[in-house]
């Protein structure tokens, strides 16, 4: 798979596991019948392995919300990094962080060693294609003693403790990994659930690791099936035939019982991207003009039902500090006519309801005297023409914090000349030096600063408008408690989660 394609994959669809770090409730375990305490859980997930299980792309999600994978750390709450396997961390200089190590056992019956993470890390470092959390960083571990690893970077990286709270940076056993560069997590993960059996896109079978660091889970396993149509989840958990059911699609969401739904408000933005560098929308007064024809509040009441906000910016609601933060657009030119402009707009059906916001954005881009195309694939098959520029707007849905946890590295990915996932081609030198100003802080709330500032710059020129911030909906049997409802997506099932 193309590099760009794994790491959008993992945008578009969906940290290692702390209780009590995200939403959940009470309750005691019951018995499954076999002598061991908890039931099994049953979950409906929404996309199948793509890659078998690899850490390294899309499929790194799928093994964190199982609870089978974690790293040296975790992503808090708040989107700051917590400890997991390391228990604590410093910097010695601004390349070089040393992460010491808690007492912790592979699911293969190994210890967690200085050692065994380093060459974990190593492996990850020279993965084909390069995971989305090392983009452009150049990564070295070394063994410093049995419980301390070294981690030194070519450049400076101040949120480095938060980058390896990615779910790409889980640590396997050296039994996980083969001569050509494969990972296997069966059996070889840290996490609370051992991961026993995958078959293909169908299933998979966990059960529980007892020797988990974090304390034994209540749940004794996991049944997980792969159900990619949402109305069949939704009926799945309707039945009783899943006890948790993830991403039920809005329209279906009528159909479940209340107290078996959860929305949460998450850091995926749905943005419509305007090409600025070629066609008619290169000209910024056509950009205005399209940005000022949108109606967010229409979309978000329309179209989501209420189950998502009206755009703020590149970040939403979920990233909890930036609206405290943010500041107005910088250098937005005035809207043009767009009378008789002919454009042709682009979207994906692989998540339902973008067709559907397309649909009423044309709508509204025809009213203020667009003429508008509109063209739907499956996304695979449009994601090389829109990295080329051949549309000239885009319908995305984009996880802003998904890959490292950086608000700094959308901006930089997604925005600047050099970035990797450039659907807007927007190369503004305001843009560039903002992001590059972002990139170079390193205090935690200084940086957030300097990202706003960022996004002030990204906006200001038209390239993006944010249409509207997501609210998944997960469905939740009436007997399930302790899901962990993340903001982040990377999370799904705990240590206190049970039926």
């Amino acid at each position: 798979m193309h590099p760009l394609r794994s790491r959008l994959l993992a945008a578009l669809v969906l940290t290692p596991l702390l209780a009590g770090c995200f939403a959940s409730g009470g309750g005691e375990p019951g018995d499954d019948g076999d002598g061991r305490s908890g039931s099994r859980l049953r979950v409906a997930l929404a996309f199948p392995p793509t890659e078998r299980l690899s850490p390294y792309g899309a499929d790194a999600t799928l093994l964190s919300r199982l609870g089978v994978s974690e790293g040296l750390t975790a992503m808090d709450a708040n989107g700051a990094a917590a400890p997991a396997l390391a228990r604590s961390w410093r910097q010695k200089d601004d390349r070089t962080w040393v992460f010491t190590l808690r007492e912790a056992r592979f699911q293969d019956g190994t210890d967690v060693t200085a050692s065994a993470v380093a060459d974990a890390l190593t492996h990850a470092t020279e993965a084909e294609p390069e995971p989305a959390a090392l983009s452009g960083v150049d990564l070295t571990a070394e063994a410093d003693g049995s419980r301390a690893v070294t981690v030194r970077t070519a450049e400076p990286d101040p949120v480095l403790p938060l980058r390896l709270s990615s779910p790409n940076l889980a640590v396997f056993s050296a039994k996980a990994y083969d001569a050509k560069g494969r990972v296997d997590p069966v059996g070889t993960a840290t996490g609370p659930f051992e991961l026993t059996e995958a078959d293909g896109a169908l299933s998979a079978a966990l059960d529980r690791f007892d020797d988990y660091w974090g304390g034994r889970a209540q749940a004794s396993g996991i049944d997980a099936r792969f159900i990619a149509d949402g109305t069949a989840r939704a009926n799945a958990l309707r039945t009783g035939d899943v006890d948790i059911a993830e991403a039920v699609p809005v329209a279906q969401a009528a159909t479940l019982d209340r107290k078996t739904r959860r929305d949460t408000a998450t850091t995926r933005t749905t943005g419509l991207l305007l090409n600025s560098a070629s066609g008619p929308l290169k000209n910024p007064e056509q950009r205005a003009a399209a940005r000022a024809a949108v109606d967010t509040s229409a979309l978000a009441e329309g179209v989501y039902e209420g189950y998502a906000d009206p755009g703020a910016g590149v970040y939403g609601p979920a990233v909890t500090w930036a609206e405290g933060k943010r500041v107005e657009p910088v250098g937005r030119a005035g809207a043009g006519s767009a009378k008789g402009t002919a454009i042709t707009l682009a979207t994906y059906d692989n998540r339902p309801e973008l067709p559907e916001v397309a649909q009423v954005v044309k709508q509204q881009l025809e009213k203020a005297g667009f003429e508008v195309k509109l063209e739907i694939r499956e996304y695979s098959r449009l994601e090389g023409d829109a990295l080329d520029g051949k549309f000239d707007a885009f319908v995305l849905a984009r996880n802003t914090l998904l890959d490292t946890g950086d608000p700094v590295a959308v901006l930089a990915s997604d925005y600047t000349c050099d970035g990797d996932y450039n659907i807007a081609q927007l190369c503004d030198k305001d843009v560039d030096r903002a992001v590059a100003e972002a990139e170079r802080t390193a205090d935690p709330g200084k940086r957030q600063d300097a990202a706003m500032a960022a996004e002030a710059a990204v906006l200001g020129s038209d390239a993006v408008v944010p249409l509207v911030h997501q609210r998944i909906i997960t469905g939740v049997g009436t007997s399930v408690r302790g899901v962990l409802l993340d903001p982040y997506e990377r999370t799904l099932v705990g240590t206190g989660t049970r039926r």
